[in-house]
Parts: C-alpha cells; structure tokens; sequence
C-alpha cells in the first residue's frame, strides 16, 4: 500500500527514479530546500512500503491574501515512470487541492508545457482549465526555441462566481505572470 507523507530533506537523494525522465522539470538542490522550508505542507511524497519513492508534488501559497489573487500553485508534480496510470499524481493534486482550500485559496493554478499532451489531458480530467497560454515560458536545454506554456487553474470553493478561471483573451509574456 502507498503511503503519502511530508517530503523531507533526505528524499532529495532518493528520487532520482522519479526525476531523470524527459518529462519532468527538475531543479537545483537550493530551490527543493527552498519549497521544503517555506512550504512544506505543500510538499508530499508518495512512497512504497519497501521505501521507494513513487512520486512527488511540490507546491506554495502565492498571490495577495486579502484579495482573489490568494491561491495554490503547483510547481512541481511527478510520478516515476513505471508507477504512472495508478491514481498518485491525481491523488497529490487532490491534497495540494485541499491544502490550498484549508488556506483560504481561491483557485489552484499550474503551468504545462503545450506540447505535454498527457499531462494537459490529466489537468483537464482533475478540473483545470487553460486560464491563458504564456509565450516562451520554458527554455530548452538542447537548443531549440523556447516553449509555450498553458497557465491552467481550477477554482475553490471560495471563489463561488468562478471569476479566476475566466480565460484570458490574448497570450502573456513570462514577465506579465504574477
């Protein structure tokens, strides 16, 4: 059975399985101990009972709290290839959903690559939708031009006239989100 629990210091030496795949962002060592000690209720591991790791989600709390700009953001979410299709990242969503309630939240938004079809269509299977797409938010490591992103939210309970999800008309510009 897994289990899920805070994500601590020592697993930064154990997801390796989970983080050396195409398709997740990985970071520096600096910026996981950031998120671990600025947000750690927003940090969950996903682990076997022999103790492999299976996933993670890394999130915060951002925005203007006395205003509708309070929410959830995910910054990182992943599960290990061979333990992807079994519910854990839609598992970890849902709790980083239910953090961002308990804070007072009015939405929960993350950013995907355009071209990540299958993480696009799980977001959009858990309930987030594309708020607006961000031109050349993400920068390539082989080269190749840079990618757009899809700015996806999902409205809380808070926001009972959904106004944070309304999208956007026009594209933005990486210095434009905030």
């Amino acid at each position: 059975m897994t289990s899920l629990r805070p994500f601590i210091c020592d697993d930064l030496f154990r997801f390796n399985n989970i983080n050396l795949d195409p398709l997740t962002e990985t970071y520096r060592i600096p910026f996981y101990l950031e998120y671990l000690s600025h947000w750690p209720e927003y940090c969950i591991i996903a682990e076997a009972p022999g103790g492999e790791l299976l996933g993670y989600i890394m999130g915060k709390a951002e925005g203007s709290m006395a205003r509708e700009q309070w929410h959830g953001h995910v910054t990182a979410v992943s599960v290990a290839p061979e333990f992807r299709r079994l519910g854990l990242a839609a598992k970890l969503m849902e709790l980083l959903e239910e953090i961002s309630e308990r804070k007072g939240g009015f939405f929960v938004d993350l950013f995907v690559r355009v071209s990540n079809q299958v993480a696009f269509n799980t977001y959009k299977q858990l309930g987030y939708s594309v708020y607006r797409t961000v031109l050349k938010y993400y920068s390539t490591s082989s080269g190749e031009p840079d990618e757009d992103a899809y700015d996806m939210r999902k409205a809380l309970s808070r926001d009972t006239e959904k106004k944070s999800i309304i999208p956007l008309p026009e594209p933005v510009k990486p210095e434009d989100v905030g």
